[in-house]
Order: structure tokens, then C-alpha cells, then sequence
């Protein structure tokens, strides 16, 4: 039976007092592939960050892995992190060193110290993602596409149960984009769960799985939204 990683029961999410969702229900499992869809600004992004708490859980139950986010103290939120990958839209990678330098950087702060398991885990990743000669170059000398594999590489490094891509096909052309989601099912079929958000319906009939949507503050099946 399929661990549940996530598991929200009657969550109410506010930012700046005005409530952006509330009654959520809905569980992850592991190897589980979702879709969150909905218009700018229903919520969709506010919601992955609950997920790392970066924004809290105003009421209601909310767990992932062993951690409850009502509860969770700031000490404990790295710890937390380790184990989800986030995929950002606008990739957030640092310009001014080569790929291979900018995985270093996430391996050492996250407390890898021995330089061969630091080289040998760079390369493994690399390689999941079709990058694997692309280490030496900067970030300015790769397209969109390039880079977006680059940040769901650097988001395998410490191999996390879930996967978080908000938009991460936003800001490339069809082509790409279909490469991206095709990587993250990828990923998802060896067993990783993969929570995406998207606007692009042209995707989601591509690379059919269950899809939610934020609309008028309530997370909802999707069967519920046509």
C-alpha cells in the first residue's frame, strides 16, 4: 500500500488576513503524480509553500512525512525540507558559477562534506536529467529548457520523496515544456510524487494524472470543474 506523504484535513490558508483557500482535503502518496490548476492568483502557489512551511496553516489538520505544520518549531523546517525538491519558474540558479558549482552549493549547505560523494552524486543527477555535459557551463550558456532540467537536478540532490514544480514550464516554449513534464513523470514513475502546478491545459491532456483546482478559495477534484 502507497505511503501517504501528504495529508490535509480541513485547512484554512490566509495570507495577510484574507483567507486564499479553505476547507482543503486532499492526500498525497508516494509515486503519485498531481496536477494543481487554477487562474493567477487562486492559490496554487501559496498552497506548495504550506507544503515547506513558508507560509503556515491557519486551522485544520496538515501533515507531511511525520511532521505536523501546525506544530512544526523553525528549528525543525530544514530538516523538513530536505526531503521535498522544489522546482522554481524562474530557476533561481546562481549565474556567476558553472552547474556543476551550483549543485556543490546545495549538497555542502544541506551537510555533504566528502568531495567524492559530493562529485559522484552531482553526476548521477545530471545524468537523470539529460544533462550530464552540461556541468561545466554557466547558466547563461544553456536555453530555458537547459536550465529548468538544471533546477530539477538540483532539486534530486538529497533523492526527496516529493517533487514541488510550481509553473515549471511558465517561461518556456512548447517543445521544452513538453520535455520538462515528460522529466517529471520520469521521475515520478521511479517512485518520487510529483505535486505540479499549471495553467497550461494543453499539458495536463498530454501527460494525463490527477488534477485538482484552486477556484473561488476551495481545492477541488477536477471532474468537479467541468
Amino acid at each position: 500500500m502507497a505511503e501517504i506523504l501528504i495529508q490535509y484535513k480541513d485547512v484554512e490558508i490566509c495570507r495577510d488576513e484574507n483567507i486564499i483557500l479553505q476547507a482543503v482535503d486532499f492526500r498525497l502518496h508516494s509515486g503519485e503524480f498531481l496536477y494543481i490548476v487554477g487562474k493567477v492568483g487562486s492559490g496554487k502557489s501559496t498552497l506548495l509553500k504550506t507544503f515547506y512551511a513558508d507560509i503556515p496553516v491557519e486551522s485544520g489538520q496538515a501533515r507531511i512525512f511525520d511532521w505536523d505544520l501546525r506544530k512544526i518549531k523553525s528549528k525543525q523546517i530544514p530538516t523538513l525540507r530536505r526531503q521535498i525538491g522544489i522546482v522554481f519558474q524562474d530557476f533561481q540558479l546562481m549565474t556567476d558559477r558553472s552547474v556543476n558549482a551550483n549543485l556543490e552549493f546545495v549538497l555542502k549547505s544541506t551537510g555533504w562534506k566528502d568531495k567524492n560523494e559530493i562529485r559522484e552524486r552531482i553526476k548521477e543527477v545530471l545524468n537523470q536529467v539529460g544533462m550530464s555535459n552540461k556541468g561545466y557551463k554557466t547558466p547563461y550558456e544553456l536555453s530555458g529548457g537547459e536550465q529548468q532540467c538544471i533546477v530539477i537536478a538540483r532539486a534530486l540532490l538529497n533523492s526527496p520523496k516529493i517533487i514541488l514544480a510550481d509553473e515549471p514550464t511558465g517561461n518556456l516554449d512548447a517543445e521544452s515544456g513538453n520535455k520538462i513534464v515528460q522529466l517529471l513523470h520520469n521521475i515520478c514513475a521511479g517512485g518520487t510524487a510529483v505535486i505540479m502546478t499549471t495553467h497550461n491545459q494543453q499539458l495536463v491532456q498530454q501527460f494525463p494524472a490527477e488534477i485538482l483546482k484552486c477556484e473561488e478559495r476551495r481545492l477541488i477534484p477536477a471532474a468537479l470543474c467541468l
